[in-house]
């Protein structure tokens, strides 16, 4: 894989095109347990283990790091915004500031040491401190202190005197550090708002027992800040060396102009890994492996295990993005035809949105193809057309243009398969950071199969630099789309004609770790040879993908509203049923399968009965009882048609068919099922006979 890296980045360069590459792989506990490890993004575990995961990391990589704990999103429903922990240094892994190694790490600052040695900072940034005794009514023994900080490129750091009364000296009752919580109603107005605030004490929001939160400053001043805080907490003429603090603030704008940035978020469900910008993909690769290393020593990992003893994905994603580290030297701005290529070749070949995706696929899942949001291509057609026209430097016109059809069907920008939210949209917060975000990724048990794909990407943003290599319309696949496209032999299929596409091209892939994907991602559910019958063909079932329909909003506690799928229907796909038909029938729940139909076959049918739901009044067919049963040679009793060669039972949330003892069959059989016009590949047990048509 280095030596496909270096051709595919050598490709890349030759043209003039420096692309970076980042990463949003999610961890699990490996028995996770709460509700944020299911459904909600934050709980009492979450933190804690983050905090271990930064440490883990800091003692692989980045020695002398800072970790700051930020204020992240708010979303609707949710009291306080989510946390975020950044994990930061200076360019090459330089520390920003020189903390102490945990072997030399002292004890916390005490309370009555906390005005002498906020007014020593002052003295070693040139500013008279007044600090301001703040109470925490959540925790009276806690001492907090907060001081105005501001600093000026011209005059550099000053302060002010924040005079209140002692009725009014209290932090809110909100959780998290004493810098979040404070009176800012009564902060005078002649002050610039940024604030020093000190808290001593244990059961604060980190294990320190002491913790700063700075005031929001750009990048420099910030440095200077944590250089001067470490040399006092370091310095031996006042005291032993301290404890590093629990530091907390706002990340400087301008972070990325100087600093490197590893972020650790809280999402529902999942520990989010917001890797730092990767200046090849060698060094994406490193990251992944690093934090699979890191995250396995605090009990972490990126796949869990189903209700049926099975390995799937996190369920929160394994984002990858493209960008630049310089805006004016970015890739795409002066190449929307390049951009306009790659959307396109990505629309064409459905492998690259299901095949490394979660469960939920399709229209009402979190990167829906942009032709599945928008239902007809006519305007995705005319946007691209326009886009593959323009000439210069067209930033603005890429950002306006595709964030509005690069969404999901509710306008969400952000749910796309391929996301441009972050792109170029000045109107948004961090809108303008020229990214591109592709979302139809999962979180994979090993690092490698991750690094694998990614690898892959590269590759297809080489190959359509090559404006031959570009197609030139969108491909109208209709119904095919959920119906053919989703089942595992054709999703392979598509991936095979990518690779012959690169090969072709002088971009060669190896193809063994993308079918170890396959082959994991589509795990057997049953695997059958007549053993009696040398070269009788295989039956092999494998489940498939089923996009599962969006139920209308539904009220939860707190007064807002949730979006759920009906994630009760399933389907697999039957390989090898035609060669099976000059030999056997196939009998699913009493009716025969039309195995001598063309083309692939598959089952959709209805695992559970969920609340709320699509169709109520239609029962979950489990379990699914398969019988095979031979065309000739078959016993027959009194009363009863062919005797099964075979039989299989499928119950609801098993990993595969199991064997049971065979059953004789009523004669005459009910009538065979049969696929629908609209999904001529798949046979719905949810219908019967007379209203499949």
């Amino acid at each position: 894989m280095e030596e496909a890296a270096r051709r595919a980045e050598g490709r890349l360069e030759a043209a003039g095109i420096t692309l970076t590459l980042g990463g949003e792989p999610t961890l699990v506990p490996l028995g996770p347990e709460g509700l944020e490890w299911s459904v909600a993004a934050d709980g009492p575990t979450k933190l804690p283990v983050a905090r271990a995961l930064a440490a883990a990391i800091q003692l692989r990589t980045w020695p002398g790091s800072t970790l700051l704990y930020c204020s992240g999103k708010r979303y609707e429903g949710e009291v306080n915004p989510r946390w975020a922990l950044r994990l930061i240094t200076g360019r090459h892994g330089a520390p920003i500031a020189p903390w102490p190694t945990p072997a030399a790490t002292g004890g916390a600052l005490t309370a009555p040491a906390g005005v002498p040695w906020l007014k020593r900072l002052g003295e070693r940034l040139g500013v008279a401190l007044a600090p301001l005794r703040l109470l925490d009514e959540r925790d009276p023994e806690r001492a907090v202190w907060a001081v105005p900080l501001t600093w000026d490129e011209e005059e550099g750091w000053s302060s002010g005197c924040w005079e209140l009364p002692l009725e009014q000296r209290r932090l809110t009752a909100a959780p998290g550090p004493a810098g979040l919580r404070l009176p800012l109603e009564h902060f005078p107005d002649d002050l610039p708002c940024q604030l020093l605030t000190l808290e001593i004490g244990p059961g604060g929001f980190g294990a320190a027992g002491w913790g700063l939160f700075l005031p929001p400053l750009e990048r420099q001043p910030t440095e200077q800040l944590l250089q001067a805080i470490s040399a006092e907490a370091c310095c031996p003429l006042t005291a032993a060396a301290l404890a590093e603090p629990d530091l907390s603030g706002l990340l400087p704008v301008d972070a990325s102009e100087g600093w490197e940035v590893l972020g650790l978020t809280a999402d529902p469900g999942v520990l989010e890994v917001n890797l730092p910008v990767c200046d090849s993909w060698s060094a994406y690769r490193d990251w992944l492996r690093l934090i699979e290393a890191a995250g396995a020593a605090v009990g972490l990992r990126s796949w869990k295990q189903s209700e049926a003893g099975g390995q799937q994905g996190t369920g929160g994603g394994n984002h990858l993005l493209w960008g630049s580290r310089d805006l004016e030297q970015h890739p795409f701005f002066p190449r929307p035809d390049w951009l306009v290529g790659i959307l396109r070749y990505f629309q064409h070949h459905p492998s690259l949105a299901y095949l490394f995706s979660g469960a939920s696929v399709g229209p009402s899942s979190q990167a829906p193809r942009p032709d599945e949001a928008l239902g007809e291509l006519f305007d995705l057609e005319l946007a691209y057309t326009v886009l593959e026209r323009a000439r210069g430097e067209q930033r603005q016109l890429i950002g306006e243009t595709l964030r509005h059809l690069h969404a999901d069907r509710s306008g969400n920008n952000h749910r796309s398969e391929i996301s441009l939210d972050k792109f170029w949209n000045p109107g948004a917060p961090a809108g303008c950071l020229g990214l591109i975000e592709f979302r139809a990724l999962e979180s994979l048990p090993q690092a490698d199969w991750m690094a694998a794909i990614a690898l892959l990407w590269s590759h297809l943003a080489a190959l359509q630099l090559d404006p031959a290599r570009r197609p030139r319309r969108l491909h109208p696949w209709g119904g095919a789309l959920h119906d053919r496209m989703l089942l595992p032999s054709q999703l392979w299929a598509d991936l095979e004609a990518v690779l012959a596409d690169l090969e072709a091209a002088g971009l060669p892939l190896d193809a063994a770790p993308y079918r170890t994907i396959w082959e994991w991602r589509f795990p057997p559910l049953l695997r059958w040879r007549d053993a009696a019958a040398p070269g009788a063909p295989e039956l092999t079932l494998r489940p498939a993908l089923e996009p599962w329909p969006l139920i209308c909003d539904t009220p939860r506690e707190g007064g807002f509203t949730s979006r759920f799928v009906d994630g009760s229907l399933r389907r697999f796909e039957l390989l090898g049923a035609g060669a099976l038909a000059e030999r056997y029938a196939l009998v699913l729940n009493g009716r025969p399968l039309p195995l001598q139909q063309p083309g692939p076959l598959a089952v959709r049918y209805r695992a559970s009965a969920l609340y709320p739901c699509f169709h109520a009044g239609i029962e979950p067919a489990m379990p699914l009882v398969l019988q095979l049963v031979p065309l000739s040679g078959s016993r027959a009793g009194e009363g009863l048609g062919p005797w099964p060669l075979a039989q299989w039972e499928l119950e609801p949330e098993a990993l595969s068919f199991a064997p049971v003892e065979p059953t004789p069959l009523a004669w005459p059989l009910a009538a065979p099922w049969q696929t629908g016009a609209e999904r001529p590949c798949t046979v719905d047990l949810r219908l019967p006979p007379d209203l499949i048509s």
